[in-house]
């Protein structure tokens, strides 16, 4: 490899990490580029920590034997327990305890010095590694995104030649730089999507941040909160209260995602969510299959909390359809992308109506009548309630508790 086949792979580098090449397609071109100029690799692993509820980072992978496997690898925390033990083998852990930067190993002659995978690589015949660490800043680093890692083999029998290694050495900070750019571009859309909603996410995402910008809708307004949150949390342990939350949070939110609805906001113990369609009668079915679903989703929570002798309780909800107002509101500091307007108030009131109503299902008559014919079967009326802050009285219905 000489400088001609460097520059070249550097621009093909630059080109695609400003052209958004995600980090599996950034590595995989760049080891067959290496290849095609002679550079035999034959195994290679991207590793960076990412800015995840639930995951830790994403390792990238790349082989060159044809072996079928899955190309990331989502890993969780690696504080405790076996997944603390194996990175506190890794040869990764090793150069950012003593501070290296790389560390080479020649498999061929032996050479693992008893670190995590070594000698699997060895035994399938590589014969030289690899392992690099590129530190991020502090200004450049996001949570655990403080680094990335990677590392390289070959099975050609001279093993890494000093030409290839200095390839190495200057085009994979490169490779580092692009895939970190993937991976911010990653974090941003979980962050706005964890925190706004995956529609409300998508549109920040976007562009749509503008203070009062706002887009008029007809949607499914669903509002959602626990019976006896609050007797519930004074006399629960103060250590169940979040487990608590967060068990049922887990259903409500699943049932509305697979049916296509968008949690707009948690309040304490409440959800609010939206159904759009096309058609009023489309969004209305897909919130009553969401309430379907949680249904059947509280009837296993409840059995499971209820083995493990902890808390158990339901949801009132309440489901009204209605224009709002979608967007940007607030301060130029602070803005919050939610729904405003009547129907949110009313959605709010009619969900309250299911205490004094004795239901767990309380939706309108707009809401009614919005749904399909054939969906209608199971309603039945709880009769005409004044709504407080509501200027008129409504007849409100709930589902044939005969199904329940």
């Amino acid at each position: 490899m000489d400088k001609s086949h460097i520059e070249r792979i550097s621009a093909w580098i630059i080109q695609r990490g400003l052209g958004g090449a995600s980090e599996t397609e950034l590595l995989h071109g760049f080891c067959q580029k290496c290849q095609a100029v002679g550079l035999d690799l034959s195994r290679a692993l991207a590793l960076i920590d990412t800015l995840h509820p639930v995951y830790e980072g994403r390792a990238f992978r790349w082989r060159n034997d044809g072996v079928e496997e899955e190309p990331v690898l989502e890993y969780g925390r690696t504080h405790d327990g076996e997944a603390a033990a194996n990175w506190q083998r890794s040869v990764f852990y090793h150069m950012l305890t003593t501070e290296r930067d790389e560390v080479r190993l020649k498999l061929g002659q032996g050479e693992t010095a008893g670190f995590l995978n070594l000698e699997t690589l060895q035994e399938a015949g590589h014969t030289d590694y690899l392992a690099l660490v590129h530190r991020f800043a502090s200004d450049g680093a996001i949570g655990d995104m403080d680094c990335f890692y990677s590392h390289w083999a070959t099975s050609r029998p001279e093993g890494f030649s000093e030409a290839g290694l200095a390839a190495m050495r200057t085009l994979v900070p490169q490779l580092a730089l692009a895939i970190k750019c993937a991976s911010l571009t990653r974090i941003a859309s979980t962050l706005v999507e964890v925190y706004l909603g995956r529609d409300a996410g998508q549109r920040v995402l976007s562009g749509r941040i503008s203070r009062g910008v706002a887009d008029r809708i007809n949607a499914v307004l669903w509002f959602s909160d626990l019976r006896g949150y609050t007797s519930i949390t004074d006399t629960a342990a103060p250590d169940e209260v979040i487990p608590l939350l967060n068990d049922y949070a887990d259903a409500v939110i699943s049932s509305i995602h697979e049916a296509g609805g968008d949690v707009l906001k948690l309040i304490g113990d409440g959800t609010l969510a939206i159904f759009k369609a096309g058609d009023p009668g489309d969004a209305c079915r897909c919130a009553l299959r969401a309430e379907a679903s949680l249904r059947e989703r509280l009837k296993i929570l409840n059995a499971r909390r209820s083995a493990e002798e902890r808390p158990v309780t339901s949801v009132y909800l309440g489901l009204h359809i209605g224009d709002v107002f979608y967007g940007n509101i607030g301060s130029e500091d602070r803005l919050d992308f939610t729904v405003v307007g009547p129907a949110v108030n009313e959605v709010s009131r009619i969900a309250s109506m299911c205490r004094s109503a004795d239901r767990g299902v309380a939706m309108s008559s707009d809401f009614v009548a919005a749904t399909l014919p054939e969906d209608r079967k199971d309603f039945v009326s709880l009769g005409r309630f004044a709504l407080r802050g509501v200027g008129r009285a409504q007849e409100l219905f709930t589902l044939d508790p005969a199904i329940y």
